[in-house]
């Protein structure tokens, strides 16, 4: 029998696409959450064209629990414009 795997109650990272070809679309949006050298918490967002390397911002947050929800927010923002969840990352 398998182990059981626990799912995280808040993921620390989300892979997002929105692919339209009649509108020639390929787009995707990162988010993960990583430790900073000086105490603070980075959301880092990777954002651009499928195929392309695409753009990197880091947002410093001043602990887990805000970069948690600023996460939660981006990755619902961009689901109301027609991005989802894509597998394998």
């Amino acid at each position: 029998m398998p182990e059981p795997v626990q799912l995280s109650l808040f993921p620390e990272r989300a892979s997002l696409v929105r692919i339209r070809p009649e509108r020639n679309e390929w787009r995707f949006y990162r988010l993960e959450i990583l430790p900073d050298l000086f105490g603070y918490t980075l959301l880092a967002r990777h954002w651009g064209r499928i195929g392309t390397k695409g753009r990197i911002r880091l947002d410093p947050h001043l602990d887990f629990g805000a970069a948690l929800n600023a996460l939660a927010a981006l990755t619902r923002r961009k689901r109301r414009r027609g991005y989802h969840e894509r597998a394998g990352w």
